[in-house]
């Protein structure tokens, strides 16, 4: 089979649109729309319904996906292990939730990859559930993220701890979390949520929801909004008097873990790559700003 197909399967399940995985893929839609009609005859079932400007998995398509997502990744190791370089012997793979490079790793991996020249790094943002399935296939060597799955086969370790505070662009007083002006609900994970929706039920509908912090503080100072963000982001922005501090409104502290697998072949790699992750404080991430 054409690898090129699975990639165009993927492609269009992302954009849930024969157009746009088109476009980025550098096709035409007819040729996207040929290839994943060679993939559904050579599997005998339709893998997507197609109704106007309504592209959805079929049940086979959603069974397909785990498959062909852990083919693509297991050519794209065996690439890079075969092109691997005498000074590159080692290969270690790190992933992470997106805000967990927004807050944490963004530093610690420039450093990681300074101080260890004889390894070679695969650096990647993953879904929760995608890198507690490449854990347990042991194709993820270590992911960063805040709520570990609780699975025998893995350890975890506390890495950081930092403070979730209500930030706004507006500079005034709010008498409750309702007057809150064009509030960005921003995923900082299942226990942050949990949280805002005991503490802050009052919180006025959310005008965007984003799973990355850098999404939501460039909106807020192009456009104008609020938010919680780490301190470590935010308060750079407070001393330059772009973003002000809520008043009256309660901060969150949010944990960092690391988890990997308890058997792993690179495992001597392993300590030192989360000694050095331990080490790092991390530091304000360059978001630039209008």
């Amino acid at each position: 089979m054409d690898i090129e197909l699975i990639k165009t399967f993927i492609e269009v399940k992302n954009c849930r649109h024969f157009g746009k995985a088109a476009e980025n893929l550098y096709l035409t839609q007819a040729a996207v729309s040929s290839r994943i009609r060679q993939l559904e005859q050579h599997f005998g079932v339709a893998l997507f319904s197609r109704t106007r400007n309504n592209i959805q998995l079929t049940p086979a398509g959603e069974r397909l996906v785990s498959y062909a997502e852990t083919l693509l990744r297991t050519l794209r190791m065996a690439k890079q292990d075969v092109a691997l370089t005498s000074g590159q012997v080692t290969q270690i793979s790190i992933a992470g939730t997106p805000n967990t490079w927004d807050t944490y790793i963004h530093d610690a991996i420039s450093k990681i990859y300074a101080s260890q020249p004889d390894i070679s790094l695969v650096a990647e943002i993953l879904a929760r559930e995608q890198i507690t399935r490449q854990l347990l296939e042991r194709s993820l060597d270590i992911a960063i993220l805040f709520d570990p799955p609780k699975v025998e086969e893995l350890k975890i370790e506390h890495l950081h701890t930092f403070e979730l505070i209500p930030v706004s662009t507006f500079n005034q007083a709010f008498q409750s979390p309702s007057e809150v002006k064009r509030y960005i609900m921003v995923d900082w994970g299942t226990g942050f949520s949990h949280w805002h929706a005991r503490e802050l039920k009052e919180m006025s509908t959310p005008a965007v929801r984003t799973s990355t912090a850098r999404i939501a503080l460039d909106l807020m100072l192009q456009c104008g909004g609020s938010a919680y963000l780490p301190d470590v982001i935010a308060e750079p922005f407070i001393d330059q008097g772009g973003l002000y501090r809520i008043g009256g409104m309660p901060s969150f502290k949010r944990d960092i873990f690391s988890a990997f697998h308890k058997e792993n072949d690179n495992e001597e790699k392993l300590i030192e790559i989360r000694q050095l992750l331990r080490k790092e404080q991390p530091e304000a991430p360059a978001i630039i700003g209008p």
